[in-house]
């Protein structure tokens, strides 16, 4: 169950939203900070400055694992443990840095012990796959923010901590609580700061994914390139680190 370098897709052109002074600290948007605040940012807030600057990051391979169709919806987790983790990912137009309002994003993860859904086995382990846990999406909301419920992956062989990423336009919502149609315009993945990884890795029921885990210094993909690689901010959501964590991340979009 492995990625390699040699499956990465060329680099687009691709924007991420960075900001100034109290601007910056309202977004959340530049290298990943890690404060242990009690507090968690409110998921469906993230106001855009006037006077953003945008910069170039990068697209990413979307990986074997990748499933058409999956539910939108705000909580993935179909009962999956792990600690919380709450997204709140905001897309913008690279050209104005304004918002995109009704996108779709999209996310896929492994679990706790390195599986996907609809590949359960791939990491060495058995459990029930239902072919959908932990895969799902949301539209965002007029602020471009799409807020999504998950838990902190876990990581199998061959690649660091992530999570897959697609954004999509002009979709179409269907009876079935899925989507269809429109236009992919951004695929990526979101990175997780390091120490905190190593925190997560130490507890239950992480310490049951016995696979060696790689770090983002060993990972073939991540390129050290902070958030214009994906690299989530992650404010703690209580006092201990099975709290959870919030993350949130501007992801600057081409529409054409």
């Amino acid at each position: 169950m492995t990625e390699t370098s040699e499956t990465r897709s060329p680099i687009g052109r691709r924007t991420v939203l960075v900001a100034t002074g109290a601007t910056a600290a309202t977004l959340a948007v530049g290298a990943a900070a890690t404060t242990e605040a009690p507090t968690a940012r409110t998921a469906d807030t993230a106001p855009v400055a006037a006077a953003a600057v945008c910069t170039l990051t990068k697209e990413m391979t979307e990986g074997p694992y990748y499933l058409d169709g999956q539910y939108v919806r705000a909580d993935i987790t179909e009962g999956k443990t792990g600690i919380p983790l709450k997204l709140a990912l905001t897309v913008v137009d690279d050209d104005t840095c304004v918002p995109l309002g009704n996108a779709l994003v999209e996310i896929w993860h492994a679990d706790v012990l390195g599986e996907y859904s609809g590949f359960v086995g791939s990491n060495g382990h058995s459990e029930p796959d239902s072919g959908t846990f932990l895969r799902g999406g949301v539209l965002t909301n007029s602020s471009g923010v799409a807020a999504i419920t998950t838990v902190y992956p876990g990581w199998y062989r061959g690649r660091c901590i992530h999570i897959h990423i697609k954004v999509h336009t002009n979709v179409t919502l269907t009876s079935d609580g899925s989507f269809t149609g429109g236009q992919e315009i951004h695929t990526g993945q979101l990175f997780f700061d390091e120490t905190i990884s190593t925190r997560v890795a130490a507890i239950s029921p992480y310490t049951a994914n016995t696979v060696a885990r790689t770090t983002l210094a060993q990972d073939s993909i991540y390129d050290e390139g902070g958030a214009a690689s994906g690299l989530l901010t992650l404010t703690a959501l209580g006092s201990s680190t099975s709290s959870g964590y919030a993350g949130t991340l501007t992801l600057g979009v081409e529409q054409s």
